[in-house]
Order: structure tokens, then C-alpha cells, then sequence
């Protein structure tokens, strides 16, 4: 990745520099240089595209979430189904979400939970990629399929379209699942140049990128194009990057422009970088220590989406509740787990609603799968993606209510089953002018199918 030092600055609760977020990435991950994000942008915006003014956050709860204990807590079902952190009442009447959700729950005004969200695939790897790819036959995920229509880049600040935001994981489940993620969000037969944009990374090509300036050697343009150099050779001997062209200088203006203002949290309000902290949540499952991020993630997700980034991916890890001596529980499980969600996810609704954006930015929450309705002897539940965890706030959608209906044991959709094909459409709905899209020059016909393919859930739009 491309590495700004700042040695010396204070740090936060998270015993961080805030300046860390000058970490802007790896700017050529994956064969794609950061000239040939522009030149597709600048093609792009030359085609004229039938974008809308919004972006997507999707924070995506890896391992699968039980749909129980978050927004359906079934206390009328028998003992042994219903929500073991109990219930909230929410600011909907009537409408009640599981028991470690108290801040969230009085911000279900300005949410719409989908109780009936299900498919057929119980295996991870495939419920991930039936979740972000929404079936669609190009294998691209959502926000990579958004990339390929939209443009790689936001031109008035060099902002990448998609942004995947997730930490270097010391637990190997953790780390497991955050690619399983990542892969799962690329860009199928679209290719390289419209993978999501890592902040992080641990590869031998990131590796390969780590750049570390130190912050008083900014303007000092020679030395900087030296270094850039050397990393290119290092790229060329790897096969991973084509050559820099004519947006080679408009690079540079990127790292060194506005694009990085946007990952930089000393720019808030301290009292508001402070609603957002979760770093008191320890959330280890197999490793002493993980302070949760989830909190500095979507701050910065909306710093990003107002900056011109389209779809923003956060991974949050650790939602396989098995129990047992190797899984997390499901009380501390939404102990570790919830209660952060519960926090950062309440300050963002909060944040979005006071600075008008509510319309402009959709989050939506969701998981690859939910859990078996009944709880075991150890306090856990298993995979069960007939019923999943889904809901949304923002976007410009209709929001303060439930859509569908679980079964008495929270086992089927009772009414009104949402499909993944149904998550996409919306999602691509949101983001895209669908007449106009169809009559666009310049967009592959797959592209445009893929992204027309299926209804918008009815209630929400």
C-alpha cells in the first residue's frame, strides 16, 4: 500500500495517528495502475452515464448473523428459539430488535428491516458470493459490477468508485473471512481494473507498495518520483501493472491531492470521532486482544461517500456463533459483536441524518447467511441461510418499516421472501438510472444486463 508516515502526532483511544488514515492504499493493486483507473474514468465521463447522486455503504457481518438476536427476536417463539439477549423496544411501534441493539433501536425510524430475507446456500464461500454477486452471471460483485458502469474514479477528487475497508487480521478465522469477502466483491469476468480499492493489505504485492515518506518530504516531488519508480520496476518484475500514459501526472495529483483528505479523521470533531469509537470492545476470538474498528470504519465511510466514493465494503468479522471452545456463543458472541454494531451503526444513522444525507447514502447490513432457530446446549446456533439478517436506512428509500414476515420459529419466510437477486436490484437501483442506463453508449451489454436484472424490493423504492 502507499504509506504516508507522520511520526510524533498524538493518538487516539485506538492507539493510532489519526494521520494513519493518509494510508490511502495501494493505488495499482492487483495489475491496475492508478493511470489506468483514470483513463477509464475519463472514458467514462465522456459516455456520459446515468449515475445518481448516491453512494452505498455495506457493512457486510461475516460468519453469518443470526437474524434472531438482531432484528427478529421471535419472544413468542418457544425457550429454546427465541432471542437469548432478550428484546428492545424500537422507535417503530410494535417493533421490537434483540436485546443488545438499544441505541439502534431507537433509530429504527430511519430503518427498514427485511424479516424474510432468505436463499438455499449454507456454505460460506457460497452464501458470501450469492449475498455480493446476487447470482448474477458476470461473477462480479455489487459494488465492482457499480465500478464498471460508473468509472473507477470520482474525478473531482480522485476518490475511488469502490473502497474495501477491512484490518489486517492476526486471528486466522478472522483473516479467512475478510477474503472470502474480498474475493467474493471482485469483479468476475470484468477483470482486474474494477476490483474494490483495499486500504489494507498483506500480500507480497502490497508488500511490494509499502511506501513510507515522511510527511516534510511531501513537496519534495524528485525524491517521491524517484521512489515511485523503483516500485514500479518492483510491479513490472511481478507482471501485476501496465504502464503509466498520459494520466501519469494526475496520479501523483491523487496521492498527493484531495483523495487522501478524505482518510483523515483529524479533520472531525473530536466529540464526534468519540460517538463513533468502539475501540473498548474487545472482540478476539482466538487472538489476546482485537480492539473494534467498526466505529472508524463508518466514519470513514461517510467521509469517503462525501468525498465521491460510490460504494463503500466494510468487513466486520466474527458472526459464526457456533459456540463450543472454537466459536463464539450467542450471549457473548452479541456481547463482543453487537454492541459495537449497536454503537457505531446508531452514530452513523445520526451523523448521515444531521448533515442531509440521509438521502444521498444507502447503509445496508447484511451477512451470507442467518442461524438454525433453535439454540444448542452450548449457547450457539448453526448455519441456516433460509432466513438471514437484512436491513437498510437511507438512500432515498422508504424507511421506518418491516418487510415480510418470519414463520412462529423464525425458520422460513412466512410473507413476502427477499431474495439476493432483490438486494442487487435494489442496491443498482439506487445507484443507477435504469431507463437511462439502457439507452447509454458505451456500456457493455452484459454490464447493463447484470445491473438491470431483477426488481427492487417494492416496499422500499
Amino acid at each position: 500500500m502507499f504509506s504516508i508516515t507522520d511520526t510524533g502526532q498524538p493518538q487516539n483511544c485506538e492507539g493510532r495517528s489519526r494521520r494513519d488514515f493518509l494510508r490511502v492504499g495501494a493505488l495499482g493493486l492487483g495489475g491496475l495502475s492508478l493511470a489506468d483507473l483514470l483513463a477509464h474514468k475519463a472514458l467514462a465521463a465522456k459516455a456520459g452515464l446515468p449515475v445518481r447522486d448516491k453512494s452505498v455503504v455495506l457493512l457486510f457481518l461475516t460468519g453469518g448473523p443470526s437474524q434472531i438476536e438482531t432484528f427478529d427476536p421471535k419472544m413468542t417463539a418457544p425457550a429454546d428459539t427465541r432471542s437469548v439477549t432478550g428484546e428492545v423496544k424500537t422507535s417503530i411501534p410494535g417493533v421490537t430488535f434483540g436485546g443488545t441493539f438499544p441505541l439502534l433501536a431507537q433509530q429504527a425510524h430511519r430503518m427498514a428491516v427485511v424479516r424474510s430475507f432468505t436463499h438455499s446456500n449454507a456454505n460460506h464461500t457460497g452464501g458470501v458470493q450469492d449475498v455480493m454477486r446476487g447470482r448474477s452471471p458476470t461473477g462480479a460483485g455489487m459494488g465492482s459490477l457499480a465500478t464498471r458502469a460508473r468509472g473507477s474514479k470520482y474525478t473531482r477528487t480522485g476518490i475511488p468508485t469502490h473502497i474495501y475497508l477491512g484490518e489486517n487480521e492476526t486471528d486466522p478465522q478472522f483473516d479467512k473471512e475478510r477474503l472470502r469477502l474480498l474475493e467474493a466483491a471482485g469483479p468476475g469476468q470484468f477483470g482486474v481494473a474494477f476490483k474494490p480499492f483495499q486500504t489494507t493489505g498483506d500480500g507480497p504485492l502490497n508488500q511490494d507498495l509499502k511506501l513510507n515518506i515522511p510527511r516534510r518530504r511531501l513537496d519534495e516531488r524528485r525524491s517521491l518520483r524517484r521512489a515511485l519508480d523503483q516500485h514500479r520496476r518492483r510491479l513490472d518484475a511481478h507482471g501485476e501493472r501496465a504502464g503509466l500514459d498520459t494520466f501519469e501526472q494526475q496520479a501523483y495529483d491523487i496521492i498527493l491531492g484531495k483523495a487522501r483528505d478524505a482518510f483523515d479523521l483529524s479533520k472531525e470533531d473530536p466529540r464526534l470521532v468519540r460517538r463513533y469509537d468502539t475501540s473498548r470492545f474487545n472482540t478476539a476470538l482466538r487472538v489476546k486482544h482485537r480492539a473494534s474498528t467498526v466505529g472508524k470504519q463508518l466514519l470513514l465511510a461517510r467521509r469517503l461517500c462525501e468525498a465521491g466514493c460510490g460504494f463503500v465494503t466494510i468487513h466486520n468479522p466474527g458472526w459464526d456463533m457456533h459456540g463450543g471452545n472454537t466459536q463464539f456463543n450467542l450471549p457473548q458472541g452479541m456481547e463482543k459483536l453487537g454492541r459495537p454494531i449497536d454503537q457505531a451503526v446508531a452514530a452513523f444513522l445520526e451523523d448521515v441524518a444531521q448533515r442531509g444525507l440521509s438521502e444521498k447514502i444507502l447503509l445496508v447490513i447484511t451477512g451470507e447467511f442467518g442461524r438454525t432457530p433453535k439454540v444448542k446446549s452450548n449457547g450457539g446456533r448453526d448455519h441456516w441461510p433460509r432466513l438471514s439478517t437484512l436491513a437498510f436506512a437511507g438512500g432515498g428509500l422508504k424507511m421506518g418499516q418491516v418487510i415480510g414476515e418470519s414463520d412462529r420459529h423464525a425458520a422460513e419466510p412466512a410473507a413476502r421472501p427477499v431474495h439476493p437477486r432483490h438486494l442487487m436490484a435494489t442496491i443498482m437501483h439506487t445507484l443507477f438510472d435504469i431507463g437511462q442506463l439502457r439507452v447509454t453508449a458505451g456500456i457493455p451489454k452484459p454490464v447493463i444486463d447484470a445491473i438491470a436484472a431483477g426488481e427492487p424490493i417494492e416496499e422500499l423504492v
